[in-house]
């Protein structure tokens, strides 16, 4: 029998039905998952929660780092312009 694969986004979807209200019993029949599974998965959400509002922090300081590269690679690209009219010049 082959393994099934859960996506992160199912496995959350699944237990927040349960920390919703549904029975766990009956979510578990629906997706066809043991009790002790939906029960490790929600523990697994819950000790993870506080990531969750990481996030925003870890956008800002790819953003600032993307334009740093952008600002660098424009840099570069001038002084290689401008070394090559150099070259020309003293070629």
């Amino acid at each position: 029998m082959k393994k099934r694969q859960w996506s992160p986004e199912k496995k959350a979807l699944i237990v927040i039905q349960g920390l919703k209200g549904t029975p766990v019993s009956e979510i578990c029949n629906e997706h066809q998952i043991s009790q002790a599974q939906y029960y490790q998965w929600r523990d697994q959400f819950l000790n993870n929660a506080s990531k969750t509002f990481e996030v925003s922090s870890t956008s800002r300081k790819e953003a600032r780092m993307e334009r740093e590269i952008h600002k660098l690679r424009a840099l570069v690209g001038e002084l290689t312009l401008e070394l090559k009219k150099s070259d020309e010049v003293f070629g």
